[in-house]
């Protein structure tokens, strides 16, 4: 049984996602399955998954019936999951090779059921494999311990980082929502009581636009930060304001590193 499963969803990801698979693949910590759904792609990403599934038996890829969503394609390898441990990683971003090993055993000194990491931001554009990466200075610093409270005001955790113990959870899945069902499903799992550690090493590598911009992406992100609040976690109206302003305060201080 593998230690770690590696959740990945993929969309029209064929220019990202060899080197996104290969930092999986390049783990110091090696016991891992790496489960990637793809979303009804219409480039080469499946057959891409099916080349590197063949040169390594980790890779295990499936193809959602009909386009989804990233929550399904998650959920469609959450169902799959062998691991203890559940681990996200998206099909344009990297990990540094010590990233599992690093936070495995920050996982177990803590006996903390849900973690994350501090991670680098670079360009869209970025080419390169994460085993090449140099340290940028563009950090995105993680919090040493956060509570449901918290994450109420603002999303403090990277889903390229996260981490969760399923000998302690059990399979956790992702709700089915259009945007932010990551987010959502760290809320649920704090909202139960378990709060989340952050380790403050740099160990992930995320794609993101230009420093200093505040893309569309995330203007949009408003409308689905709102609903998240009142619908998912049912928040009267001057509470969901708050925690809105914060999270809008939060993603513009990200967009300038």
């Amino acid at each position: 049984m593998p230690l770690v499963s590696v959740v990945m969803p993929v969309h029209n990801s064929a220019a990202t996602l060899g080197a996104s698979v290969r930092s999986v693949l390049a783990q110091t910590h090696a016991d891992v399955e790496l489960l990637v759904t793809d979303d009804a792609s219409d480039d080469d990403s499946m057959d891409l998954l099916q080349d590197l599934a063949r040169q390594d038996g980790r890779v295990r890829p499936q193809a959602a019936p009909e386009q989804g969503g990233a929550a399904k394609a998650r959920n469609l390898a959450l169902a799959r999951a062998k691991g203890g441990f559940v681990a996200f990683l998206d099909s344009d971003d990297m990990w540094l090779p010590q990233k599992l090993e690093r936070q495995l055993a920050f996982a177990r000194a803590g006996n903390a059921p849900l973690t994350f990491t501090s991670y680098f931001k670079v360009d869209g554009d970025h080419v390169g494999e994460a085993c090449d990466f140099t340290p940028n200075g563009r950090v995105v610093e993680a919090r040493e311990h956060v509570t449901y409270r918290d994450m109420l005001v603002q999303d403090h955790i990277g889903a390229l980082t996260a981490m969760y113990d399923r000998t302690m959870l059990g399979t956790r899945l992702m709700p089915d929502m259009p945007k932010r069902q990551d987010y959502a499903l760290w809320l649920s799992i704090m909202r139960d009581g378990h709060p989340a550690r952050g380790l403050q090493e740099p160990l992930a590598v995320y794609r993101s636009g230009r420093a200093g911009s505040l893309s569309s992406n995330k203007l949009a992100l408003v409308k689905h930060n709102w609903a998240l609040y009142r619908r998912h976690e049912g928040l009267a109206l001057f509470q969901s304001a708050l925690s809105l302003a914060g999270a809008t305060v939060h993603s513009v201080r990200k967009s300038r590193i």
